[in-house]
């Protein structure tokens, strides 16, 4: 039996995960799982009920997005995008976390920020600036975040910034992250991409 992911289509942590697994040509089944009705063998495998959670046939679980793409790409990275050199897999690490722990929280203030009126959207968008203008200024002399090719950095760190142009495209597409607009343009854009963001019963 293959493994079984469950996933949720626009997620981030779950599109990375798919990214991953996609790139890597190994086969899982996939089940989109609704967050109002989650399934009861999902919450069974996985009581935190968040996705993705990868289900394998011998009853072990992956419950993290990072180590499902890990998974996914030691069995097969076509694309190169674990990297050999260890300062670029501590600086890839290093920025994955960054992405995670500091920006993501910026992220859903800014994009929820209607929920959390103590401050407007304007100031939480603000709060999460500093890490787009890293990677702007990474994106500026190269046009990949590292190691002048896709690395994991950038499939892991790519669906958040996604998600954080799409609360208020007019105003992103405007900004001065022109580098960073480039980059997310050719990721969007990418045969990969759309092949993950399939639609599924």
């Amino acid at each position: 039996m293959k493994p079984l992911l469950y996933t949720f289509r626009r997620c981030p942590f779950a599109i990375r995960a798919r990214l991953a697994i996609k790139a890597s040509g190994v086969e899982v089944d996939t089940q989109e799982v609704s967050l109002r009705a989650k399934p009861k063998e999902l919450l069974e495998c996985s009581p935190k009920g968040t996705v993705p959670v990868l289900r394998f046939a011998d009853g072990r679980v992956l419950e993290q997005s990072l180590d499902i793409m890990q998974w996914a790409l030691s069995q097969n990275d076509p694309e190169h995008w674990l990297a050999d050199d260890p300062e670029v897999v501590a600086e890839s690490m290093s920025l994955i976390k960054h992405n995670d722990e500091s920006f993501k929280p910026k992220l859903d203030l800014y994009k929820y920020a209607v929920r959390f009126p103590q401050y407007s959207e304007a100031y939480y968008r603000e709060q999460a600036e500093p890490f787009l203008a890293d990677l702007n200024a990474r994106l500026s002399n190269d046009s990949y975040l590292l190691a002048g090719r896709y690395t994991l950095a950038d499939m892991a760190i790519f669906p958040f910034i996604r998600q954080f142009c799409n609360v208020n495209p007019d105003w992103f597409y405007a900004s001065k992250y022109q580098h960073l607009i480039r980059w997310l343009d050719g990721l969007i854009g990418s045969a990969l991409f759309h092949r993950v963001m399939q639609k599924q019963d």
